[in-house]
Parts: C-alpha cells; sequence; structure tokens
C-alpha cells in the first residue's frame, strides 16, 4: 500500500542568493528523500517557495533602492533556475506572496484566534519620529543583555538564541541611523504556554527515531526554558495583514506565516492540479508522513512552534478554511535538521563573498558532481567544510574512477563485442551468483537507511558496492577471457550489467542525470524520473513564477535488476569528467 509521503523544505529568504550550505542543509537531502520514495511507489509531495515577506527582504530592497516586490522576484527567479539546474524535484515551488497564501495563513491565525490561543498585549518597541513609523526587528540592533553578543536584533539574539525584549537591548541603534525612542504598541500574541504540554508529548513520542542533535535540543530547551508567549503581528506594511478590524497596518510576523507555507503550498498544488481536496491526503491523514528538510538555525520552530501552531489551529482551521468538522491537521513525522557546512575551515558569509554560490557553480560542474560531494559531505551529525581540493578528489578518484569507470568499461566492451545487445548468458557460476547476492542485500541496506534519512551512509554503501562489482570484473578479466572462451565473458558481462542496473537504482536519488543516462545507455525508453518546468501564474497579487514537477510512473523502480538477455544497449557516453587539479586554485581566487 503506497505511504502519502510530504517532504517539507526550508523555505530561503528572497534576499540573497543560495549556496552550498543551503543546499546540503536542506534542498538536496530532502530531493534524495523525495526521489527515492517516488521509486518505492510511494505518495510523494515536496513543497516549498520563496519566504517573500520580513526585514530581511525590505532591508535587502533599502540597499538596492528598489521596489520590495522587484527586489523578491528576482531573487525567487534565481532559486528556480538553480533548482530546475540542480534538478531538486519541488512538486511545488512557490512563494509567499500569493492570494493562496494570504488565505491559508490569515486563516491559521483566526483559528488560533477562535480556540483561545491568541491574546492582544501593548508592549513597547523602538520608534523612528524622523520616519513617522516603527521600525522591525533586523531595523534595530545592539548588544545582547543575556550573552553579550554585539550584533544582536532587537527580537532575538542569533549567538544564544534567546528571544528578547526591545527594551533591554544595550546600546541599541538603527541599522538606517535613525534616532531611536520607544513607544507602546499593541500585538497578538501567540499563548505558547497553554500548548507546551501537548509539545513536549509530541516530542517525546518521536524519542525512537528524530536525531539527538534534533530532538534532545527541543526537549532540553522546553524543560529548562519553557514555551513563552510570543508577539505574531508586527507594524509592517509589507507582508500579510492581520484580518481583525482595526488592526489596520499591522502585518502577520513572518516568523509565524513562513511556516504555513508548507500547508499553503500543498493547496495551492492541489488548486493547480484541479484536485482541490488532495491536500488532504498529506494534511488530514493520520497516516501521512512528513519529513521537514531545514538546517539546525531552525529546528525549534519546527519541532516546537509549528507543532504549537498546528495544534492549535486544528480542527477550527478545516472547519474554516476547508468547511469540514472532526479533521486535524498532520504533525511533523520527523524534522531531520542538517548542521552546517563551511568552505575552506570558514564560516560561510554572503557578505564578504566567501561562499559557493549555487548558480555559479553550475556554471562550471555538472549537477551531479556538485551533488555528489554535497551528500558525503552532508552534516548530518556535525558541521563539515566545503574544500575544493577534496571536491576534485572526490570527483576523479570516486565518480569518476569507481563507478563511472565501471560503467563505461562494461557498457563500451559489451557494446562492441556482442553487438549492442545484453548477452546471453551461460548458467550463473559461484562468483557471479555471489556479487549478485551481494548487490541484492547491500540494496536492502541502502532503501533502509534511506528510510531512516541517512543519506551519507546510504550513498556510500551504494559506492561500497560499485567497488565490490570492480572486484568482481577484475577478477574474471572479461577483456582475456573473450580469447579463450566467449560464452563465458558474456556470462561475466550479463552478471555486471545486472550489478551495474542495480547500483543505478540505488544511485538515482543521489545521482540523477547520470542514473538517467545509464538507464537510457541499458535500453530502457521509459524515463527513471519525470520532468521540471517553470511557470507563470497570476491571481490578485499580481503574477510570479513556481516551478512544478510531473512525476509520471516511477512506481516499483526501487528494485534490483531484470534486466534481459538481448536487450538492446545504446553507444554509451561517459557519465563524469575528471576535473584538472588546478581548478581548485582558480576556484579560491574567487573567494572574497
Amino acid at each position: 500500500m503506497p505511504k502519502n509521503i510530504l517532504i517539507a523544505i526550508a523555505w530561503p529568504y528572497a534576499n540573497a542568493e543560495i549556496h552550498v550550505g543551503n543546499i546540503t542543509g536542506s534542498h538536496l537531502p530532502g530531493d534524495i528523500v523525495a526521489r527515492y520514495h517516488r521509486l518505492k511507489g510511494n505518495d510523494v509531495l515536496m513543497v516549498s517557495g520563496t519566504d517573500s515577506h520580513g526585514t530581511p527582504v525590505t532591508l535587502r530592497a533599502d540597499a538596492e533602492g528598489k521596489p520590495v516586490e522587484e527586489v523578491y522576484k528576482a531573487y525567487h527567479d534565481g532559486f528556480l533556475e538553480l533548482f530546475q539546474g540542480l534538478g531538486i524535484t519541488y512538486d511545488l515551488f512557490t512563494t509567499t506572496h500569493t492570494e493562496n497564501h494570504f488565505k491559508v495563513a490569515q486563516s491559521i491565525f483566526l483559528a488560533l484566534k477562535d480556540n483561545g490561543f491568541l491574546y492582544p498585549e501593548i508592549r513597547p518597541q523602538w520608534y523612528s519620529p524622523s520616519a513617522g513609523k516603527f521600525l522591525p526587528d533586523r531595523y534595530v540592533e545592539g548588544t545582547c543583555y543575556i550573552c553579550g553578543a554585539e550584533d544582536a536584533r532587537s527580537d532575538q539574539c542569533d549567538n544564544c538564541g534567546n528571544v528578547l525584549e526591545p527594551e533591554k537591548l544595550i546600546n541599541p541603534h538603527a541599522k538606517t541611523g535613525d534616532a531611536l525612542e520607544l513607544r507602546d504598541t499593541e500585538h497578538f500574541f501567540l499563548d505558547l504556554s497553554k500548548l507546551e504540554p501537548d509539545v513536549a508529548d509530541f516530542l517525546r513520542a518521536r524519542q525512537h527515531y528524530m536525531r539527538d542533535t534534533v530532538l534532545g535540543e527541543s526537549l532540553r530547551k522546553i524543560e529548562s526554558e519553557g514555551l513563552k508567549p510570543r508577539p505574531i503581528t508586527r507594524d509592517l506594511d509589507w507582508g500579510i495583514p492581520v484580518p481583525v478590524e482595526g488592526w489596520e497596518g499591522k502585518c502577520l510576523y513572518v516568523w509565524f506565516e513562513a511556516v504555513i507555507g508548507y500547508l499553503s503550498a500543498a493547496i495551492e498544488w492541489a488548486a493547480v492540479n484541479d484536485t482541490p481536496e488532495r491536500w488532504e491526503d498529506w494534511w488530514t491523514n493520520p497516516e501521512a508522513r512528513a519529513f521537514y528538510f531545514i538546517g539546525k538555525d531552525n529546528i525549534f520552530f519546527h519541532t516546537a512552534l509549528w507543532p504549537a501552531e498546528l495544534m492549535g489551529a486544528g480542527e477550527r482551521f478545516v472547519e474554516i478554511f476547508a468547511e469540514e468538522e472532526g479533521k486535524e491537521l498532520t504533525l511533523p513525522y520527523d524534522v531531520p535538521a542538517n548542521q552546517f557546512m563551511n568552505l575552506e575551515k570558514q564560516k560561510i558569509s554572503g557578505s564578504k563573498n566567501w561562499a559557493v554560490w549555487g548558480r555559479d557553480a553550475l556554471s562550471r560542474y555538472d549537477p551531479d558532481a556538485l551533488r555528489y560531494y554535497l551528500t558525503v559531505n552532508m552534516p548530518e551529525s556535525r558541521d563539515t567544510d566545503w574544500d575544493w581540493d577534496e571536491f576534485i578528489a572526490r570527483n576523479n578518484n570516486e565518480l569518476v574512477a569507481t563507478w563511472g569507470n565501471l560503467v563505461n568499461r562494461v557498457l563500451s566492451f559489451t557494446f562492441k563485442n556482442w553487438d549492442g545487445l545484453v548477452p546471453t548468458p551461460q548458467e550463473l557460476r559461484p562468483a557471479d551468483e555471489e556479487i549478485l547476492a551481494t548487490i541484492e542485500e547491500g540494496f536492502g541496506k541502502a532503501g533502509e537507511l534511506l528510510e531512516r534519512v541517512k543519506l551519507r551512509a546510504a550513498l556510500n554503501q551504494a559506492m561500497h558496492l560499485a567497488q565490490e562489482v570492480n572486484k568482481y570484473l577484475d577478477a574474471a578479466a572479461p577483456w582475456f577471457e573473450i580469447k579463450s572462451d566467449k560464452e563465458a565473458a558474456g556470462t561475466t558481462l550479463y552478471t555486471a550489467l545486472r550489478a551495474i542496473d542495480s547500483l543505478k537504482v540505488i544511485f538515482a536519488p543521489f545521482l540523477p542525470f547520470a542514473s538517467q543516462q545509464l538507464h537510457s545507455d541499458l535500453g530502457y525508453t521509459e524515463p527513471l524520473f519525470g520532468e521540471q518546468y517553470i511557470e507563470k501564474r497570476a491571481d490578485s497579487l499580481g503574477e510570479h513564477s513556481v516551478l512544478r514537477y510531473k512525476a509520471g510512473d516511477a512506481s516499483g523502480r526501487w528494485a534490483v535488476s531484470t534486466l534481459e538477455a538481448g536487450q538492446a544497449l545504446q553507444k554509451p557516453k561517459p557519465l563524469f569528467k575528471k576535473l584538472e587539479p588546478g581548478l581548485a586554485e582558480e576556484e579560491r581566487a574567487r573567494l572574497g
């Protein structure tokens, strides 16, 4: 019975290009898991979008001297280009600046309000007399009164992770240079303290599979600090209006509304596919499994605050939005958050141009080469480091020399000497049976690891199996065997092709472009995966582009090879390119 699998991936802010740390932190692992489940025949919905609101975007617009909408769309379009080039197969990559998202976010707000989890309160906030407005949180910085960090925002310190009271900030100053004064303003607060027991119970129920870096941190934070009320509105003119009379000029706080995008994107996807109720297959189905792929800086939002929003809105949201009763919203099944990737032993910094930018890297390197290194070096349990020498060495010694060379020598030799057909084997010998049994066993192990989102280990398993097939070939040596016994050599190559065909599937979630090429070279006509495309959409807020994916029928493809003798092969081409060592210094020269 197919499972409903939701792959929800962190929404990037529309204020900067996406770098390799962002890619390996959330977008790539989510795509790998989505591709695996599609091959398994599960019903996958993978969604995300551009976080178009909030002060990071308005600050960027101020810096560029352009309208906010123009800036967000420029970055958004760049994201679409990157994901299409890298093969990040979003069923829908949209934006938070859509009529649909406004409606869903406001419905969550109203459901929480109806259920008694929101209350208004007057609090002091920094005000600019010269600008005649309250300044959003990222516009005011100062020294954190808890840990002493000098670049704390007025609402939160990124260094210690604590929510701050604006009036306690030490040496506050406006990034715009405006003079500041504290004035009272009224906002809605989400009473997280009422939801704390349910959130803690939810986390404890996930202890058997969530990573300790995720679960342990979240439970310790709740047990030591508890869940305190947090404001969910702000004095802004760019964002989603508060749907309450008399609250004009205030918008929903971006931390509250952006995570609602996981739900609104599913609803938008269902609508554009003319199946408006299908979002419920993932969002009101108790058997559905929702995986959230994020970086470690967003763990608590996704393990505590977002579940609290879902619990608090609950059935009331479904009543408001879908006019149905008695349906709870699906809570996260797993939050396999990654740690950070650094660059050449330094923290990635966009402002210092100390980064490997996704679109820039794709202009010089093949997507699978990037995907491979980002996976074998994925920061699943600790921070890792992008090193240009290692990138080239991994490409040449593993992708090219181990997997690519195995494929090329077997297919080329077979194509040349068996008239482009899969050889007809004699009865398989013990060594042939043994390597196929090894592949089948490893196939199962790789699947188990992918189920548990242990992606580095799964990819290492695939490469280990490729090494075993190389050993089998070195022992059998069909290039010499053919001189004395062509039928025996044909049996060896048939066995090797069966093994390669199986390995193609294990590698497919990680290396989709090479696996598709190999799939075609082996004579298959139906593609392994579907196709991505960009589509223009329009609503009352204007026109925007979305990235979509037409999955096709991949059901049952996650299985060991059933390659048949006599199948026509295509003339093979190399799967990967060897990289010159001197490229590392060229790339380092671009940094900074």
